[in-house]
Formats: structure tokens, C-alpha cells, sequence
């Protein structure tokens, strides 16, 4: 490559070779002494090449036959060109071709084109670029979620979600062009990527790269009185739809509100609240547990668009408020507990204080919408904060709406007494439910949040009605089983609830009659469990034909139902015939041994009816 005074010769590509430059009317080589990395950065940008790449030696591209330019240039690294560069007095010492400069640009063979293949689907798959014509992978050296982030950004795929190494998607051929990929993740384009140079690596094919993107390109609220208010429309590949609200909770609907900087979820109203829908409806099921940043960091199965029932449309009311929005906890189990942090000035600060207590906490907790506060308490060094400062030193009567109406002026002679220290809440607002050691986020050992930490139920008096509110409280359909006994595994830590009778009614498993919080008479081998119906799989952690689809589970393989047709073919996780007759729907093959008309060989699931066996995975027990 030649700009009139600088040019790369006998490389592997047009930005890549040893450095001559035009001295009169001869082209001379450049002593690698008098040539440093910011005079490579300049002939890259002059070359319109990108930036420069390390070179280890300049027998990459031989040694060459023109005379040794006897200069030395001092460039500062911002120059447009080379010949801008301030030059030294001519050295003194010997230098032969041996000691030749060499360059290497990330630009290669001008735009490179970045693909993923063997994914399933256009998002997810073995990194492929495409050099001189030809096709070739990269290795997975260093390969980590920046890289990932940079490739899903180039083909707008939304945000990536994972960056799987040796081969997860299969061994790819021909060339491997780039290795020790490190990207930070700001980048426009893999080939704006720092790494080992092209087509110079160390692999092998399985040690090819890839990449799994979400395919969300953009959330948003629509059709409300606010920006903060509407139903959920969801951007995938640039094309916008409605959320379908099959699977859609308040955890779900938290983390879309805080995404879009309009505080929390106050409700999710049904039907067409919002109106109804236009284009196309998303049946994407999120599994989000509140905490998260952004639903594109949520664990989700991703079934594209499908048919959703009438009018049953995902939808929020977030709080809106500014006042409410200025606050959150972070790094607790939910978004009632945990660090105390205030938006200021753009930025989330840190609150620091030496008296803090039950009358700050409830402020915050008031505020927040979470109840009152259970806890006031100063976190342990691994928890503390480590950003700026936004509050230090709060005085709360205890009444206040908001913490910014406390007294936070305080002189430095009231915290003179005792060390300012990051400050944090548990609020009564933060009790959740959850199943553990199951097939899945639908059975499993029953958990709950309370002051905290997770603890289990006992199985005094634990039936279907109990389960029946633990399933319908984490939308997982109706319950299957109310198995006790340590059905799924010993818990450990507290057991919270004991004796709890349930009408069925209820809204949530601490809405029902039992004994006090805490109060038991119990070990953790008569922790209780529920098997819900509505079981979930995520396609990737199987390696079936749809392995590498984003989402995150641990789920056991779907069987639609319309595997099997006949009403031989029974249920796979009670042996009951299936109470589902509507094409599509989906049912879970993981069978109890010894059920009427279910078996098991080598894996395989078999049932009358059914068109093929399936993969099956035996209940503990």
C-alpha cells in the first residue's frame, strides 16, 4: 500500500509489510531503531488501515533489497500523516535489512465482513471473517463477552449474551485469521480489534470462536399517558411487535422500568389495557428475577413470533417519578434490599453515614414502595461501594417521602463521633419465592427470601393447595405434585414457614395461615417441593437442533403435543392423559419410573401415541 511517501511492501495484504519511505525518487527501507509504535499507528491511519498491530520480528515479510533511509522519525502518535511526523538527526549506528520496520494494520484487505454460522439462526454461531476472498474462523485466545459485544453490535444483533470457545458450534475450515482477539468492547467492527495479526495464530478449528446474541435491538412503552406507562413493544432486528404476556410477571416488568429510567413496576394490567396490538406479537418468555439491569441480561426462551391469545398483551405502569427513580438498592436479593445508591448529576453515588437506622430505612423503603423497613445496617467491606460520593451523613425523622427531604446538610463536626460507612436496607418489600435443585425455574425444593437470605418450608401439612400458590405466584401454570421429604435435596439456612395452610386463593405463599416466621419444629429433610405444569426448557443446554438459541435454563427437553396425537399418549411427568389438547403446546417428557404407559430405555422416552422417543430425564427420589 502507497500513500506517495509511505508504502507497505511484501506483506500479506495491502496493510501489512516492511516500511519504506520515499526519499527523492528512491524508496527506502526504515531501520526498525528509528521507527516506534506511534509512527506505526500514523502509517496505519495514513493507509487508511485502522491502527497498528504489535510485530514481533520483520522476517514476517523478508528482508528486502532497497537502501536503509538513515533517518529517524518522532512522531507523537495524532498525526494524519507520516510526513508530519518531527524527524531526529541521522544515527549513527548500523543497522541492515535484518533490522527492517514492519507494520501490521487491523485493517485487512479493506472492509472485513464478519458472519455466524451453524447456529440455527443469523445471531448466534462460529465467527467467520472474510480475507482475500476467503472464508476463516477465529481463534477463541482471550476470547471473553468484549469481543462478543463488538461482533453482535457490526451485525446488529442486539446485545450479546454469550462467547463460547473450543468449537461449541462446530470446527470450521480453511484459513484462521485472527487470534488473541482483544476488543473492549467500544469497537464498530471486529477488524477495529487489537489481536495477533491476520492469518498469524497458534489453533486449531476446535479452538474456533463463537458468539450468541440476543437479537433485541430496543424495548419501549407505547400507547400510554406517559413514556413510563404503555404496552411492552420489544425491537428484534430492527423489526418492532408486542410482547405477548403469557409469561410476563412483575420481576420481568421491574427491570424494564429501571431500563428505561422510569423507577419501578407499580402494576402490570392485562387485556388491552394499552389498546391493541399492531405487527407482530413476540411470544419471547423473559425469567428475569428483578435484579437486572436490562431484560436483555434475563434468562429467556426465545420463540419468535407465534400466536398469543387475544388482547393478552405485556404491559407496565412504572412509578415515573423522578423522586422515586433517584433511588435503588443494589447487590441484595432484590430490589427491596441491599446498598443504598442516589442519581445525582447523571451518576449513581454512593450514601454514607455514621448513625444510620430504622427511621433513614424506612424513609428508603417508603420511598421505594417496599414496605417498612426490617432492617438498617452498614455493609461489610467485600459490599461497600467504591464510586463517588453522593450523600454523606443523613438525620431522618422518620415521616419523610423521599430521603432527599432528610436532613443532609449536616456540618462535619456531627459525623466527628463515628466513621461515615455505605449504608443499606432490608425492607419488608422483599420477599421472593423461588424453585431450586429442579428440572427448571417451575419444580424444585420451595425457597424464600425474607431478611436477607433464603430459607425453606417444612412439610407440616404442605398439599396441593400450597403448591397450587407457589405456581401460580411465579406464573408457572397449575401444580402437578406438592412432594415433601427433601423431594429435590436438603436445603440449608433458616426455615421460614412450618404448618402453612393455603386455601389456594392466595396471591403469595406468605399471604397464607402459618406459624410465626422463623418458628419450627423441623429439619431441612422435610423441606417441601412443588412440580408445577408449566416446566421450561432452554433449546441451547440440550445440543439439539436449536443448541446456541439465547436463553438460559435448566429445563428439560419440550415434546410438542403434537407428537402426540392419540389419547393413548399420556402426560410425561405425571403418566396422566395430558390435559392439553391445543396443537403446539408444550409438555415436558421427564417421566416418574413405573407410570402406566411411560417408559424408559437408554435415555429415551417412549409412550403410546407418540410419533418418536424423546431425550427423558428421571425425577430424583
Amino acid at each position: 500500500m502507497c500513500s506517495g511517501f509511505v508504502r507497505l511492501v511484501e506483506g500479506k495484504s495491502r496493510c501489512s509489510g516492511r516500511v519504506e519511505i520515499r526519499d527523492g525518487e528512491q524508496w527506502k527501507t526504515v531501520c526498525d531503531s528509528h521507527f516506534g509504535p506511534k509512527a506505526a499507528d500514523v502509517v496505519c491511519r495514513e493507509l487508511q488501515c485502522g491502527v497498528a498491530l504489535p510485530v514481533a520480528v520483520a522476517a514476517h515479510v523478508g528482508e528486502g533489497m532497497s537502501p536503509i533511509w538513515d533517518g529517524e522519525l518522532q512522531c507523537v502518535g495524532n498525526e494524519s500523516v507520516l510526513a508530519s511526523c518531527p524527524r531526529g538527526s541521522p544515527r549513527d549506528q548500523p543497522c541492515t535489512h535484518v533490522n527492517s520496520a514492519v507494520v501490521n494494520c487491523t485493517l485487512f484487505e479493506g472492509t472485513v465482513e464478519v458472519r455466524l454460522v451453524d447456529g440455527g439462526r443469523r445471531c448466534a454461531g462460529r465467527v467467520e471473517v472474510k480475507q482475500q476472498g476467503k472464508w476463516g474462523t477465529v481463534c477463541d485466545d482471550n476470547w471473553d463477552m468484549n469481543d462478543a459485544t463488538v461482533v453482535c453490535k457490526q451485525l446488529d444483533c442486539g446485545s450479546a449474551v454469550g462467547a463460547p470457545q473450543y468449537g461449541h458450534f462446530g470446527p470450521g475450515s480453511g484459513p484462521i485469521w485472527m487470534d488473541d482477539v482483544g476488543c473492549n468492547g467500544t469497537e464498530s467492527a471486529l477488524s477495529d480489534c487489537p489481536h495477533r495479526g491476520w492469518g498469524e495464530n497458534s489453533c486449531v478449528h476446535t479452538e474456533d470462536a463463537g458468539v450468541m446474541c440476543s437479537e433485541y435491538t430496543g424495548f419501549r412503552l407505547v400507547n400510554g399517558s406517559t413514556a413510563c406507562a404503555g404496552r411492552v413493544e420489544v425491537q428484534v432486528l430492527g423489526t418492532w411487535g408486542t410482547l405477548c404476556a403469557s409469561h410476563w410477571d412483575l420481576s420481568d416488568a421491574h427491570v424494564l422500568c429501571r431500563q428505561l429510567n422510569c423507577g419501578f413496576a407499580e402494576s402490570i394490567p392485562g387485556g388491552e389495557h394499552f389498546g391493541r396490538e399492531t405487527g407482530p406479537v413476540w411470544r419471547d418468555s423473559f425469567h428475569c428475577d428483578g435484579t437486572e439491569a436490562h431484560l436483555g441480561q434475563c434468562p429467556v426462551i426465545t420463540l419468535g413470533a407465534s400466536p398469543c391469545s387475544h388482547g393478552n398483551n405485556a404491559a407496565v405502569i412504572c412509578s415515573g417519578s423522578a423522586a422515586f427513580a433517584s433511588l435503588r438498592l443494589v447487590g441484595g436479593g432484590s430490589r427491596c434490599d441491599g446498598r443504598v445508591e442516589i442519581f445525582q448529576r447523571g451518576m449513581w453515588d454512593r450514601v454514607l453515614d455514621d448513625q444510620w437506622d430504622l427511621r433513614e430505612a424506612n424513609v428508603v423503603c417508603r420511598q421505594l414502595q417496599c414496605g417498612q423497613a426490617e432492617t438498617a445496617y452498614n455493609p461489610p467491606k467485600p459490599e461497600r461501594g467504591t464510586g463517588p460520593v453522593g450523600l454523606r451523613g443523613v438525620r431522618c425523622a422518620g415521616h419523610e417521602t423521599n430521603l432527599t427531604q432528610c436532613n443532609t446538610s449536616l456540618p462535619e463536626s456531627a459525623l466527628a463521633a463515628g466513621v461515615a460507612e455505605d449504608v443499606g436496607v432490608i425492607c419488608w418489600g422483599s420477599r421472593w419465592v423461588r424453585l431450586v435443585n429442579g428440572s427448571g425455574r417451575c419444580a424444585g425444593r420451595v425457597e424464600i427470601y425474607y431478611q436477607g437470605s433464603w430459607g425453606t418450608v417444612c412439610d407440616d401439612g404442605w398439599d396441593l393447595s400450597d403448591a397450587a400458590v407457589v405456581c401460580h405466584q411465579l406464573g408457572c401454570g397449575g401444580v402437578v405434585e406438592a412432594p415433601g421429604s427433601a423431594w429435590f435435596g436438603k436445603g440449608s439456612g433458616q426455615i421460614w414457614l412450618d404448618g402453612v395452610k393455603c386455601s389456594g386463593a392466595e396471591a403469595a405463599l406468605w399471604d397464607c395461615p402459618a406459624r410465626p416466621w422463623g418458628q419450627h419444629d423441623c429439619g431441612h429433610k422435610e423441606d417441601v417441593a412443588v412440580i408445577c405444569s408449566g416446566l421450561w426448557w432452554d433449546p441451547g443446554s440440550w445440543g439439539g437442533q436449536d443448541a446456541g438459541r439465547a436463553g438460559h435454563g435448566q429445563g428439560c427437553p419440550w415434546l410438542p403435543l403434537s407428537s402426540c396425537p392419540s389419547p393413548s399418549c399420556r402426560h410425561p411427568c405425571t403418566g396422566t392423559l395430558s390435559p392439553i389438547g391445543v396443537p403446539g403446546e408444550l409438555s415436558c417428557p421427564r417421566v416418574l419410573a413405573g407410570r402406566a404407559g411411560v417408559s424408559v430405555h437408554q435415555g429415551l422416552l417412549s409412550a403410546p401415541g407418540c410419533k418418536r422417543d424423546v431425550l427423558a430425564m428421571p425425577l430424583p427420589g
